[in-house]
């Protein structure tokens, strides 16, 4: 994995707060591991959905 100078690492306290959005349980366990594995997938500290769990 290559991390590029000027690439953000990934925050804890954006996690975080990520987590705190409004909906369903079960919703929140998917975009957490839909966007996480996206991450990993691609090597990238953002999975493009800024705002969701996971991102």
């Amino acid at each position: 994995m290559h991390e590029h100078p000027n690439q953000e690492r990934p925050s804890v306290r954006m996690f975080l707060t990520n987590l705190h959005v409004r909906m369903p349980l079960h919703r929140k366990i998917w975009l957490v591991l839909r966007n996480n594995m996206k991450k990993i997938l691609t090597g990238s500290s953002c999975c493009c959905h800024p705002g969701e769990p996971g991102c």
